[in-house]
């Protein structure tokens, strides 16, 4: 979770007000010194902005799956966007 919120450039604190959680939990779940229940981790798949899956993924130790990631933040964008999202990937890969 930790990698997550900094990737994000979120504190403790913005994740605790963004997520309505407060910061003393913020603290003990990134310790690993509090089992949080399925409301808060929907609670901090919010404030995180991603979906319990991707969540549930940067929990897994060794594993980066920013795959994941991209199709959250696409998932909030306009059908256009994500078409633009498309063409720009194309564009960057396309064999020359």
């Amino acid at each position: 979770m930790r990698r997550l919120r900094t990737a994000r450039r979120l504190t403790q604190e913005k994740l605790a007000e963004r997520s309505e959680l407060s910061v003393d939990a913020i603290r003990r779940i990134e310790r690993g010194s509090f089992s949080p229940s399925l409301e808060t981790l929907g609670k901090l798949a919010g404030g995180l902005n991603v979906s319990l899956k991707t969540l549930f993924q940067g929990f897994e130790r060794d594993r980066n799956d920013q795959v994941a990631e991209i199709c959250d933040f696409l998932s909030h964008r306009s059908g256009r966007e994500v078409q633009l999202a498309w063409r720009v990937l194309q564009a960057m890969f396309e064999e020359r």
